[in-house]
């Protein structure tokens, strides 16, 4: 079964120096800095003289570079490095990125975040042309089809760019050539972010801006929706909008500043912080409430707790102590445990909660045994009332793009309308933000915005929910 939360995605990250040789180690920081997008894998390719030297591994960024083993690359002026969670292809070494492909006259190392639509079609025509594929990823399929294009123009560059002109879906690309280019890529509807870096040392680019501040570089811009970027030794050689092959209505993905991205990213010309600030305003608006107290659910909730007590007046404190070193190493052996893990991680701090009504600030509810986890652990701290808050709309549809939304059918939007969710998440009221209050938290950015999650065909299975508006709050 799949996780109550929603998964990060990938991330990626690459960085083109004048005369330094530090990448390797300015690369092990920027996925550091965006270890949030992917804890599964994480991976680190070098240029090597004229050929690429790729170390990856199953874990953390910081266990797989554990030891010294970091030290193990090569000095070098160039890198590409990654992070993964799989929307597809199993969690092992070999779907691990970047993705290392030898051609004809030379080898690059291809980063991937986001989901091909059409990968499976390209990868049996790479197939009848002889490639052979040793992993189930579609990022693989990427790095082999630039590869064969390579070959095919005698150009790198233009092999990528042939490359992505054929891809159908998500895709934020960055790849390293054996001939010294740093290649950035994103999708013609800009739906994975990708920004640049400057320093007085090179260029840089990672999925979000706090990558880029982690390894000393200053956020310059996004890379557009079809734009390319080619970076050798440090600078820009090469920027075109060259991809336009783009979806009406699609765009980035609202639920990067939902939840996705850290807070103290830009992306697209917005404050993450700033959109979730928002969207808790909003959600104070739209869902107003008598209480006490508002608490925000770690580390999702924080900042839409501190725009709902903004707007409604009502004090902000925590309700809950994090711990933050279970990590991934815990195990549930047994059904009972699996189900009250969540005090293992949030344990309701009673000094605050006792006997007050508290509003509860939370990201999202997937299938809601987490939610109703969380509700029941404060009420048992002795909170008089909870009522829930919801900075996304319902999900009642799977995603196309990489976001790891659960089946439909097991929504719990797409199974109650809004009194049998309250009901069963314990919840004494319930509020989602419309999609209408999401985009206008959101409205400070030149993008459009994918919502298909949130809006898809229509409500499904029994939802009922009016997305367009705010949903009528329901109390017990």
């Amino acid at each position: 079964m799949k996780a109550e939360k929603l998964k990060e995605e990938c991330a990626v990250f690459g960085i083109s120096l004048r005369h330094s040789e530090e990448a390797a180690g300015i690369a092990y920081n920027g996925l550091l800095s965006l270890q949030h997008r992917g804890q599964e894998a994480a991976g680190i390719a070098v240029l090597y003289g004229n050929d690429i030297m790729c170390q990856k591994d199953t874990g953390l960024v910081s266990e797989v570079f554990s030891g010294g083993s970091l030290k193990k690359l090569p000095q070098s002026k160039a890198a590409v490095g990654h992070t993964r969670y799989s929307t597809s292809g199993s969690n092992t070494p070999e779907n691990g990125q970047p993705f290392v492909t030898e051609y004809l006259t030379g080898r690059i190392a291809t980063s991937h975040n986001g989901n091909i639509l059409n990968a499976r079609e390209i990868k049996k025509d790479l197939e009848s042309q002889g490639l052979n594929f040793k992993a189930t990823s579609d990022s693989e399929v990427i790095s082999a089809l630039i590869a064969y294009h390579a070959v095919k123009t005698g150009s790198v560059a233009q092999g990528a760019i042939d490359a992505a002109r054929m891809l159908k879906g998500a895709f934020s690309l960055v790849v390293l050539t054996s001939s010294n280019k740093l290649i950035a890529i994103r999708d013609p509807n800009g739906f994975r972010p990708l920004c640049l870096g400057k320093s007085s040392w090179g260029m840089a680019v990672a999925s979000e801006s706090c990558a880029l501040e982690s390894g000393g570089f200053e956020f310059f811009r996004d890379i557009r929706p079809g734009e390319i970027v080619i970076m050798e030794n440090g600078e820009s050689v090469y920027e075109s909008v060259d991809l336009t092959d783009r979806d009406e209505g699609s765009g980035l993905c609202i639920f990067e500043y939902v939840y996705f991205a850290r807070p103290d990213s830009f992306i697209d010309g917005l404050s993450v912080y700033e959109a979730r600030f928002r969207m808790g305003a909003i959600l104070s608006q739209e869902y107003p409430v008598e209480a006490d107290a508002v608490c925000g659910v770690p580390d999702s909730g924080i900042e839409a707790a501190m725009g709902y007590s903004a707007q409604s007046g009502i004090a902000l404190v925590p309700g809950f102590v994090k711990n933050r070193y279970i990590g991934r190493s815990f195990i549930y052996p047994m059904q009972s445990q699996r189900e009250s893990a969540v005090r293992l991680k949030l344990n309701p701090l009673s000094a605050n909660v006792k006997g007050k009504r508290i509003v509860l600030v939370d990201d999202s509810i997937v299938r809601g045994t987490t939610s109703a986890n969380i509700v029941k652990s404060l009420k048992n701290a002795g909170a008089a009332e909870v009522h829930m808050r919801i900075s996304s709309p319902p999900f009642l549809f799977t995603c196309h793009y990489g976001t790891d939304i659960d089946s439909e059918e097991n929504l719990i939007a797409n199974n109650m309308d809004l009194e049998g969710i309250r009901k069963s998440i314990g919840a004494d009221s319930l509020g989602y933000i419309s999609i209408k209050g999401l985009k206008n938290a959101c409205k400070n950015s030149h993008m459009k915005f994918c919502t298909t999650c949130f809006t898809g065909g229509g409500p499904k299975a029994g939802g009922k929910f009016e997305l367009e508006s705010p949903c009528q709050g329901v109390e017990d």
